[in-house]
């Protein structure tokens, strides 16, 4: 995907096109782009945050799982808490 397509995208998503976020949710998630799925997330999107914490848990993201669950996020706690104890 070009950065021109990138950004059509993008500029799809928040014009509310739930088609457009599913799309940057999973090319963000195939990238591991934390960034982009903190962002989807910070807007809504739950399928964003989902993806967010599985990415995270697999990174070994602790800060993120930790700022997630500092939010309220229980499943980034547990995901977490099972980081912390292995």
């Amino acid at each position: 995907m070009t950065d021109s397509e990138l950004a059509a995208l993008r500029e799809r998503a928040r014009g509310g096109d739930v088609d457009a976020v599913d799309e940057l949710v999973q090319l963000a998630a195939e990238r591991g782009d934390l960034a982009e799925l903190r962002r989807l997330s910070d807007g809504g999107s739950a399928t964003a945050t989902d993806q967010l914490i599985e990415t995270a848990t697999e990174l070994d993201d602790l800060d993120e799982l930790r700022r997630l669950a500092d939010g309220g996020n229980a499943t980034a706690a547990e995901q977490l808490a099972d980081l912390a104890a292995e």
